[in-house]
Order: C-alpha cells, then structure tokens, then sequence
C-alpha cells in the first residue's frame, strides 16, 4: 500500500485595482497591488480531500479586485465557504493596506504627489465629469453620481425654497456632496453662487453697496474687510466658492453691467483686487500666483469676466470690444495681473469678443498669456452657456463650440441644464483626437489643484457653526460704513457760502419724497434675491433710507412720505426742507442696456415739483452716472448713492452730519450721452463732474 503524503495547503488573497483608461496608467496600478500570503496559519483549517486543483474567488470592493486562491489540497465547495469568511474578517486589514496606498486622501502628502495620484486612478469619464458644473435644479444624487459631476451652481434666484435659512441651504449642499463622495473615487464637487455684493442670493444677508460705489472709497482696507465678511456669509449657507469679484474696467455707462465694475479707471480697480484676499484669505510667503483658501472661513474667488468686457462698442453687453493690443493690455487687463498674483483659485471667461474674437475661443489670450506668461495656475471656467455662445446665434454648431472653447483653455464648463450634450461631444471629440488627453488632464490637475488646496477632500461637508454669521450686526455695521463712504456730494447749495448739508436733525416738518426712498429693492440694485433684482420690502431684510431718515431725525420732527407729490402738496406742506430719493429700477446684464441713461419717471416731475417749492437734497440710487444736468440749477444739494444696499442708514449718517462726504468720483459724469463714451484722459473731456470730484462736509461735534 502507498503511504499518503499530506500536502501543504496554500490559501492567497490578491487585492488588484481595476483596469484604467490607459496603458501608463494600467503600469502604475500593476506596481501598487497587494498580494497576502495567508497559508501558514490556514494549514490545519485547509486540511482535507486532495485535489490536485487550484480555485478563485473574486470580489468587488470599491476601486478594487479582490481574489481569493486555493490550490492542492480544497474541494471547490469548501473553498467557496472559506473564501467567504476570510475575506470578510480580513477586509479590514486588506482596505487599511490599500489605503495606505492612496496618496491623495493623505493631506501629509505634497499637493502635486495628490493631484497626480487621483488623476492615475480615474477614467476618462471621470476626468470629463470634474470638467462640468450644472445649475442646482438638474443636480440629483443620480445625475453627481452617473457623470461624476465636478461643480454645482446657484444661478441668480436659484434657492432651495422661499427665504431659506443657512440650515436649508446647507441641508440642499450638503446632500448633492454626499452623492458625489459616494462615487468610486469620492471626488468632492466644489458649489458655486454669484456673491457679488455680499451673500446677495440669500434672504437675511448682508447687502453691501455694489462695486461701483466701492471704487468711489478707493479704500483697498475696507474691500478685503467686505470680502471676509462675504465669505463667512457664504460659507454660513454651506457655499465654498463665490462668483466675484468682477474685475471690469466699465468704459461707457450706456453697459447694463458697468455697476459691476469699480471705476473707469484701471489703477482703481487694481486696487480694488484687495478683495481676493478678504475672500480667501491672505496669501502666504512664497506662494505667489498659486491658487489659495485659507481654510472653512473662506472661499475660492473667480475674478471675472476675463478679460475686455468693460469696453463693448456702445455699452452693449457681450458685444466686441475695439480696441488695440496696447488698449487691451494697458486698461483691461492690468486688474488680472494682480488677481493672480494674490493667488485668485479661478477667472471666469467673458462673453465679449476682441477685435470679433469671442474670448470663449481666444487660445492666444486664455492660454497663451492668462496661463502661460502670467502663470496663472487655478482653473478657468465658462460664464453661463458661455461656449454656446461663441457662435452667433447661440448653440448653431455646438461641435465647433466644444471644440472651440476647450481648445482656448477652458478648464470647467457652466453648462449648466445641457450636460449630457456636453458630455457626449466632449467624449466624442477626444475618442476622434480632435481634443487631445493632455488638454483634459491640463483642466483637470487645475480643478483638483484648486479642491485639494481649499481644503474639501478633508472636509467636504458643511456643518451650521457659521449659521449666525449671515446678516450678522458687525456685518451690517461694515456695509453702514461702506454705503457713507461711497457717497459723492455733488453740490451743496445753491451758492458756495450756503452750503444745504449737513441737514438739521431737529426741524419743524420734513418732506421725503419719491419712491426710491422707501424700497430696499430699488436701493440694492440686480443681483439681489433674484437675477434681475426686485421691487419692495419684503424681499430681504434691511433699513431703507425712509427708515434711516426717521431713526435719524429728533423724536419732534414730523417726517412725511410722498411717493409721487404734486406741486400745491409741497407748496401748502410748509416743510423746513426735503431729501428727494429718485433714480434707476432694478436691472442686470443685457437688461439694463440702454442709450437715454434717464432718471425713471416720475423721477424728473418729482424734482420739479419739490425743489421748485422748498430747499432739496436729491439723492440718486443709480448703478452708474445718469442724466442730472437739466435738473442741477433747481436743487440746492446733490448726492450720489449708486446702488447702497441693505445698509441706507448710512445715507442718513452723512446727510444728517454724523460722518463728513469723502468719496470721490470713480466714473466722469457726463453732460449728456451724446459725449459717450468719455472717460478721464480722453482728448475731448468735457463732463458735468470729472473723475475724482467730490465735495466734503465735516461731521457736526457732538
């Protein structure tokens, strides 16, 4: 008889990464699996028939593929059991080990070792996925999931519901971010929300004057202490990445947008870059131009629109801007070359065109010079269906548009409702090698470079510990000091030796008029609550100059409200004096387009009716310089208060006399629209009030 000889068991796991998009990548993954040895200690359980085979078992666990081996001496039944059991009470082990090998969840680990470590590990997909930012409404946890989604937004007006609270919209963020940790990868996805004067899609926050009057303070100091508190409003409804600041160099008012921009002049609006660091924080030594957020109180920024939207021909929003390279680069640019600097994480692409180019599909200027020679290393992203727009009318030949806008260096796509089309194309163009995987990686290591450096794979959830920052009184108080600081005193009184303002607290009856006194969506302009702005009260929460004038006034001064008086009612009112509050309604973008530039009526009927009758302060709630000339030699005092936000007890400080007028023209007022465009340093400079006039008061000594 044959003596039976006992053969020794072996029982092996291998834990391998799945197959990549590409070769090299497939390489990379090969060196980094992990293989456990376990049949010494398995001997005796793996004793048993001897069967001269060898079985596997294989498992999924997220990015891997785990086999269970036996061989020589295990009937395949057993084996089945077995490899079960193992599995399940080594799975701890085997993911701490396989952990231990992904590099880019380890913030020890150098940033550019994490961003390269992903990038192996994903398929292209994913890769495409990163480069697409959707609107809010269409981002499902199936849609983050499905298209691994890279960035959300809030368009103007976009809200989870009515006058949410931070709770609610940390609640909405927070689960589209648990989708898109849910993946195979667990990538965050980066929200984004226009925050252009403070939190301003947000009921309850502060609404800081817009950057019109900004530039008026030419205080760089007060712009970065707006920035901060904007960022721990947005970061309080769970936000890490606001729209803003818009670096625009508004050359003719006739554009919808020039209240966007801080001045005419570009050394103002260098100035006024002083925001990127309030946003997200102060940039550390040796960091230069390398893409910052100072942590969970901060926000990534987007200096906008890149570059030339200032300069339209006539005003006319996303029209060509004509002007030579040495105009392009002396006015419009030199606002970049210090939001990159100050390390900016993202710019946003501008709807223009320079010289017919649309710079959607400007390569020389996106990456020629923007990232090439400035060096600028954050990711740049499309204005709304701004590649649509490259062709005229929108979206005629989306091919070329895709083609056309990845190709200049768009790195991520606003897309925002159309994304499986994107998606498709883009796929389409690169499977065909008209879009190359270099350009794909160049976007994506920008996007993962701007994620990692604000901090979102550690934290990428939201939480309510900023909750009460959002119109907060500090808050409230900073925009009550920017609004008197933006103020621009125009005249004051009819003669020099009779100056009207400051205004007597204590008076007999006092006449406010018009309806821009008393609407706090008129004094916060577009981009308020809505896209378009709104009219009324009850929209947000803030103190209308009406309001400020009555908390201001003595307790035995009677103060009446007309929205609209005719002459005999001011005539028989016998009224110590009148502040007359007229100007623009609310408006955005191509919308507020115009060619009169004209004080919306009643506004002029208004001014004649009352200051014909009784000594007047008209005050103008406008987003740019409107057409005042007729009217100068009838009022006794004039003040511009652009567009001052929630804050109109500051209008009352300066005009009661708490505070001195100290601002300064940022724009030239002009005469009349025929002169447009007329900027400083033009040869035919001719205006009503030039740029940098501005009277001031002392304050009254207490």
């Amino acid at each position: 008889m044959r003596k039976r000889v006992k053969k020794k068991s072996n029982f092996s796991v291998l834990l391998k990464r799945r197959e990549s998009s590409t070769k090299k990548q497939q390489q990379q993954h090969t060196s980094q699996d992990l293989s456990l040895s376990l049949s010494s200690p398995l001997y005796r359980l793996l004793e048993g028939r001897d069967h001269h085979s060898t079985v596997s078992r294989r498992y999924h666990f997220q990015d891997y593929l785990i086999i269970c081996t036996c061989s020589e001496t295990v009937e395949e039944a057993k084996m089945g059991t077995l490899s079960k059991v193992l599995c399940l009470m080594l799975l701890c082990c085997i993911v701490a080990a396989a952990e231990g090998t992904l590099k880019y969840k380890d913030p020890k680990q150098p940033l550019g070792a994490r961003i390269r470590d992903l990038m192996n590990r994903m398929t292209l997909q994913e890769k495409i996925g990163q480069m697409v930012q959707i609107e809010r409404s269409v981002a499902t946890p199936e849609v983050m999931k499905k298209y691994f989604i890279g960035s959300v937004l809030s368009g103007g007006g976009s809200v989870p519901s009515e006058k949410a609270t931070p709770e609610t919209w940390v609640n909405m963020v927070n689960e589209i971010q648990k989708a898109s940790l849910s993946t195979r990868l667990g990538i965050p996805m980066i929200y984004g929300i226009d925050a252009v004067h403070g939190h301003n899609n947000v009921y309850g926050a502060t609404i800081f004057p817009h950057n019109v009057g900004l530039g008026v303070t030419r205080d760089p100091n007060l712009v970065k202490r707006i920035g901060a508190a904007t960022a721990l409003e947005v970061r309080a409804t769970g936000i890490p990445y606001a729209f803003a600041p818009c670096i625009a160099v508004c050359r003719d008012p006739r554009w919808g947008r020039c209240y966007e921009s801080y001045s005419e002049d570009y050394r103002i609006v260098q100035q006024m870059t002083e925001i990127i660091p309030g946003l997200q924080g102060d940039l550390p030594t040796k960091r230069k131009g390398v893409p910052f957020v100072g942590g969970k109180t901060k926000v990534a920024a987007c200096a906008k629109h890149f570059v030339g939207d200032g300069g339209t021909v006539r005003g006319i929003d996303e029209n060509n801007t004509v002007i030579d390279s040495k105009g392009l680069f002396g006015i419009h640019m030199p606002g970049y070359y210090n939001a990159v600097n100050k390390g900016v994480a993202t710019i946003m692409v501008s709807y223009s065109a320079w010289n017919g180019l649309r710079m959607h599909a400007n390569k020389e200027l996106v990456t020629g010079f923007l990232k090439n020679k400035l060096k600028f290393r954050g990711f740049v992203i499309s204005d709304w269906q701004g590649i649509d727009r490259i062709t005229t009318p929108p979206h005629l030949n989306y091919s070329y548009s895709v083609y056309a806008g990845i190709s200049a260096g768009i790195d991520m796509i606003m897309v925002p409702y159309n994304y499986t089309e994107f998606i498709d194309e883009i796929s389409s163009q690169i499977q065909k090698k008209l879009i190359p995987i270099s350009r794909i990686d160049d976007a994506l290591k920008r996007i993962l470079r701007v994620k990692f450096t604000m901090g979102l794979f550690e934290e990428p959830l939201a939480d309510l510990s900023f909750a009460n920052q959002l119109g907060s009184k500090e808050h409230r108080e900073l925009a009550r000091e920017a609004v008197r600081k933006s103020l621009v005193l125009l005249k004051n009184g009819k003669t020099g030796a009779k100056p009207l303002l400051p205004l007597p607290k204590k008076s007999g009856k006092i006449l406010v008029a018009g309806a821009h006194a008393d609407n706090l969506g008129y004094q916060c302009g577009g981009w308020t609550i809505t896209w378009q702005g709104l009219n009324g009260n009850d929209h947000t929460v803030g103190t209308t100059i009406l309001a400020a004038v009555k908390n201001t006034v003595a307790p035995t001064t009677q103060v009446v409200y007309s929205q609209n008086p005719d002459a005999n009612f001011v005539k028989s009112g016998k009224f110590d004096y009148a502040i007359v509050v007229v100007g623009e309604p609310p408006y955005a973008e191509m919308f507020g387009d115009t060619t009169n530039l004209t004080i919306s009526d009643p506004g002029p009927s208004i001014i004649g009716n009352v200051c014909g009758s009784v000594k007047c302060v008209v005050v103008v709630v406008s987003g740019r310089p409107v057409v005042i000339q007729p009217y100068v030699s009838t009022i006794d005092a004039l003040v511009a208060a652009w567009l001052p936000g929630t804050e109109g007890q500051g209008v009352a400080d300066a005009l009661f006399g708490d505070y001195g007028f100290t601002g300064k023209l940022a724009r030239t007022w002009f005469k009349s629209v025929k002169q447009l465009p007329m900027n400083v340093g033009d040869r035919h400079y001719d205006p009503l009030y030039p740029f940098g006039f501005g009277l001031t008061t002392k304050p009254y000594k207490m």
